[in-house]
């Protein structure tokens, strides 16, 4: 059999974004993903191929490193595109020096695809530039510790002190009171030199501390803080006041239940991220096509004999042109009908399709569609309306009242999905706020998770009402019944209640 092909992929230092384009297309290519624990695990998520979690967690390895090596051999020699996915960059401080004479010596195809490497990205998200004209004119990286992880200070390569560089030690917590030490007695850096260390840098779990070489390990140790971390020392950590960013994003620190579909989420997730939260996902239904789809598939036959087709969702929009397609027809055979939609992202979906809705009405509920629909002369006309077996029936019965022939389809329903790990329920327990983008999410929720100390964020009133049924007043409604209305009450709300005083 003809060998497979492996590369080695720098996943980056933890934020997701920070992934590389070329190693987005080798984990597109991957028949198998060998993967650490540093790398993101959202980074995982899209891809169905075998996945095997090879991480080391402090002194815990799940496979040592030999066999590591092994595994790629293996693995490439069945045939296989194997992507070792790997924290930060491979070849710094990451062994995949070692992964690449192995898989050399066994005559393995690979090529190396770097990634962001922590020892510069956890500073510039904690707002400390390495180099800078006013203080340091060079830098340099140090690991924390050596082979076997000796515990002599001989081990590790300390520098030379020059009150113009930046000095970067990575993988030394363990020894950062020895390393600080041995700086000050052996290398004669002063005392009072600034240092930073900065742990899960570039993630929302992101933890910096500041002080002196004198102080930082007591400052570390009072804080609780582990590793992954990044310690930096040198002037540069002083501008961190002037320049830190991240942790000042309007929702940094806060922890935030994303209920969509997983299919939904990604843009929810993005914009809460965007503006510092960490985003926990617990997608609180499953969208599942009807049983029996040939009532739509009737439909299409004769679609030219309807006036109105009214889409209530994302989901209705992209299930009609599934099945559109799959009888053989395109979108020219809409051309006779007028469409209305309810919501942005709605309108959005349907123009994937090359088409631009005629109604969108200002409020995204149905109430507002039916205001928007006043001046249409409907009396008489085959509107089709293909929707949720969950929808409310305001519009059906707003859309007979005025004199239309309508032919509601239900060609999906919202479930509840399967159940969900303790660990994810545990972080949901202790999370800050939880978002719903519908009243399904909301009862399927609270059917999954009944204790939770998180207040609640609604997208619109009538997502409010099924909350306020189950004894749950949301703090938050958008004003505008959208994912960016609902980002935006949301960051206002933290705004408002940290002016207050108030979580």
């Amino acid at each position: 059999m003809k060998n497979g092909f492996v590369y080695l992929v720098g996943a980056g230092p933890g934020d997701p974004g920070l992934i590389t384009v070329k190693a987005l297309q080798a984990l597109s290519a991957a028949d198998c993903i060998i993967y650490d624990y540093l790398a993101n695990a959202s980074l995982l998520r899209n891809y169905a191929c075998e996945k095997i979690y090879v991480g080391k967690q402090g002194g815990d390895h799940t496979l040592p490193q030999n066999e590591i090596n092994d595994l790629l051999v293996c693995k490439a020699r069945e045939g296989r595109v194997v992507v070792r996915l790997k924290g930060g960059d491979p070849y710094i401080f990451g062994r995949g020096g070692e992964e690449a004479e192995d898989l050399a010596a066994a005559g393995i195809p690979f090529c190396v695809v770097p990634g962001v490497s922590s020892f510069y990205a956890a500073p510039a998200y904690a707002g400390i530039p390495l180099t800078h004209r006013d203080c340091a004119n060079a830098f340099e990286v140090i690991t924390g510790h050596r082979r076997g992880d000796a515990a002599d200070d001989e081990d590790i390569n300390f520098p030379a002190y020059d009150p113009f560089r930046s000095y970067v030690f990575l993988m030394g917590m363990k020894h950062i009171a020895r390393i600080a030490a041995a700086l000050i007695t052996d290398r004669h850096f002063p005392a009072d030199t600034p240092a930073a260390v900065i742990a899960w840098g570039t993630r929302p779990e992101q933890h910096t501390v500041t002080g002196t070489l004198a102080t930082l390990a007591d400052e570390v140790k009072k804080e609780g803080m582990r590793p992954p971390a990044v310690i930096v020392v040198g002037r540069v950590v002083l501008l961190r006041d002037k320049l830190r960013w991240f942790d000042r994003l309007p929702l940094f620190g806060k922890s935030i239940v994303v209920t969509r579909t997983r299919a939904q989420a990604s843009s929810l997730c993005r914009k809460l991220a965007a503006q510092g939260a960490r985003v926990i996902e617990l997608p609180a239904l499953e969208i599942r096509e009807s049983d029996d789809m040939a009532p739509l598939c009737a439909a299409i036959e004769r679609i030219e004999s309807y006036g109105w087709i009214v889409f209530t969702s994302q989901n209705a929009v992209t299930i009609f042109f599934r099945h559109l397609f799959a009888v053989g027809r395109d979108a020219r055979c809409l051309g006779k009908c007028r469409i209305a939609v309810i919501g942005r992202a709605t309108g959005d979906e349907l123009l994937k399709f090359g088409l631009r809705p005629d109604v969108v009405p200002q409020q995204f509920v149905a109430e507002s569609l039916l205001e928007a629909l006043d001046n249409e002369p409907l009396a008489g006309t085959r509107v089709l309306l293909p929707c949720s077996a969950d929808a409310r029936d305001v519009l059906f019965e707003g859309l007979k009242s005025r004199g239309a022939s309508v032919e509601r389809i239900h060609i999906y329903c919202s479930e509840k999905p399967a159940p969900v790990a303790a660990a994810v329920l545990e972080d949901v327990h202790n999370a800050d706020m939880i978002t719903f983008a519908s009243s399904s999410t909301v009862r399927h929720f609270f059917e999954m998770v009944s204790e939770t100390r998180a207040v609640s964020a609604s997208i619109g009133p009538v997502t409010s009402a099924t909350l306020r049924e189950l004894g749950r007043e949301p703090v938050v409604e958008a004003a505008e019944y959208t994912i960016d209305g609902l980002v935006q009450a949301i960051v206002a709300w933290y705004r408002d209640t940290a002016e207050g005083g108030t979580p």
